[in-house]
């Protein structure tokens, strides 16, 4: 596998909390060569910065030149620039590599508020360098900023939409797409603005992509911290890296934010002011950051196509529609509570196999939410007819077998998480049914003779054991090898085929 390269074009943080110090951490916790050229050098803390040193503009062309005519780029990343002649140069210089992608911090104030790019120098940033931009990623004063030196009303955003209505008018001006970072405008949990710093909860980032039009918010929790030194040149990295390793826009940039988060949570205090962020808190053994496994693992390709068949199956979206045939609907239950025996068995061996005492409590949480499942599966049953004496009696079919038995035998041969990788498909996977059908407009409630089995699946009861659940693997995937991991996602993906053949067999009028 060949090393992806990034070019970091910036300032250098004498600190160590931003600049190329920042970029070269993230890099290489994103397991990707880093290249730099220097535009300037500071004298800073924590506290602030006591002076800059601009490079000489033609000192960075030889820096830019001699990295990319050997080694090459795959992302160039631009932080702090310094001065207008540097700016000319820098594109002029990009413009002649044919760089494939560049990810433009705009970087004008530094977090203490210092003054970081001069004035004349916004201009040649705006028309020199926007129109090569991949991504540019402002906060809201350096956005207004350059809609005022384009001669642009910038008004103050005081909502969501303000926020994309000033993505957009940014995106406007040349790059490609736009990450407006959402920091200066906390929201509550209800994503409306407050005038009371302690009912802050939720930071939103927009991303506005000019090519496909779209939109996407990225919401992490709003953290009160001092330490978040260098958080703007680190998530432009972190978004550099995983265009560079192949990610597309959308979760490049979701996978940044993620890495920043989890890198101001995870910080320590350093220094007297403004602290740098954990940059090692997910030292790639895993491409994840801590507590994001599943979003991980349902966002991979391999996984994806199998868990979309899944959710979105025939049987599924009959259910939404109310359109599934009664008989078909009345054979699944029959071999849904047939299936929910077994399940409580493989939780109970889960259970058996667990050592700490948490994980013990946790499956055994389980089979007590499974048990009052159970006895609601059994009276909705009763609303079709159907008794628990005929459901015992009715022959399972192939496909249950063949599904709970794969459960049990990965129970029996391999260990607790491998086992847990296997039930996750049916826990998860049901509750992010039921959830979308509940929140979907196109879902018939009115009339809906299924719309009870939807319900069910969003209750409070089970929602709590899809939280212990997923606890549990995020807990405990995150400390397996890279390869270990890959075999547990396999199980993953076969436990989730035979759900497949689960709904497959609700529809056939066979016993598959």
């Amino acid at each position: 596998m060949s090393v992806k390269r990034v070019l970091v074009i910036a300032g250098s943080d004498s600190s160590g909390g931003a600049g190329l110090e920042a970029d070269q951490r993230v890099l290489a916790a994103h397991g990707c060569y880093a290249l730099t050229a220097t535009t300037g050098l500071t004298a800073q803390n924590t506290l602030g910065v006591q002076d800059i040193f601009v490079v000489p503009s033609e000192f960075v062309r030889k820096q830019i030149n001699a990295g990319l005519e050997d080694i090459g780029a795959d992302v160039v990343k631009l932080g702090m620039l310094s001065s207008a002649e540097t700016i000319d140069i820098i594109a002029e210089t990009l413009q002649t590599h044919q760089v494939p992608s560049i990810v433009l911090d705009p970087v004008m104030v530094s977090t203490s508020g210092s003054q970081l790019l001069p004035e004349d120098a916004v201009k040649e940033l705006r028309t020199k360098l926007l129109p090569l931009t991949t991504i540019l990623t402002p906060n809201i004063p350096e956005a207004q900023l350059l809609l005022k030196d384009s001669g642009l009303e910038a008004p103050e955003p005081a909502d969501l939409d303000g926020l994309v209505q000033l993505a957009k008018q940014i995106c406007a001006m040349g790059p490609k797409a736009v990450l407006l970072k959402g920091g200066h405008l906390p929201l509550t949990k209800d994503l409306k603005t407050t005038q009371n710093p302690q009912e802050a909860t939720t930071v939103i980032d927009i991303l506005h992509n000019g090519t496909t039009g779209e939109t996407s918010f990225f919401q992490t929790e709003f953290l009160v911290s001092e330490n978040t030194h260098g958080t703007g040149c680190s998530l432009a990295s972190a978004i550099a890296a995983n265009l560079a390793l192949g990610k597309d826009m959308t979760i490049a940039v979701r996978n940044a934010v993620r890495f920043v988060e989890a890198g101001i949570k995870t910080s320590v205090d350093i220094g007297k002011g403004s602290g740098p962020i954990n940059h090692f808190h997910s030292i790639y053994t895993m491409p994840f950051a801590p507590g994001r496994f599943i979003e991980y693992l349902l966002d991979r390709p391999d996984v994806q196509r199998t868990w979309k068949k899944f959710t979105h199956h025939e049987f599924v979206e009959g259910l939404g529609q109310g359109s599934l045939p009664l008989d078909r609907f009345k054979e699944y239950l029959v071999q849904d509570y047939l299936y929910l025996v077994q399940f409580a068995r493989s939780n109970a061996l889960a259970s058996y196999k667990s050592k700490s005492m948490d994980s013990i409590a946790a499956s055994a949480q389980i089979v007590l939410h499974i048990q009052r499942e159970m006895a609601l599966h059994l009276d909705y049953c009763a609303s079709f007819g159907l008794s628990k004496e005929d459901m015992e009696a009715h022959p399972e079919t192939i496909a249950c077998t063949a599904y709970s038995r794969y459960i049990l035998d990965v129970g029996q041969s391999e260990d607790w998480l491998a086992l847990q990788m296997a039930l996750a498909p049916c826990l998860i996977g049901y509750g992010a049914i039921a959830g979308r059908l509940f929140s979907e407009e196109k879902t018939l409630r009115e009339g809906n003779r299924y719309w009870k089995w939807i319900e069910n699946y969003v209750a409070d009861d089970y929602a709590e054991a899809v939280r212990l659940g997923s606890a549990l693997l995020e807990e405990h995937v995150h400390k397996v090898s890279p390869s270990r991991m890959e075999d547990l996602i396999k199980i993953f993906v076969r436990a989730t085929e035979l759900e497949i053949s689960f709904w497959d067999m609700g529809l056939s009028d066979k016993k598959i």
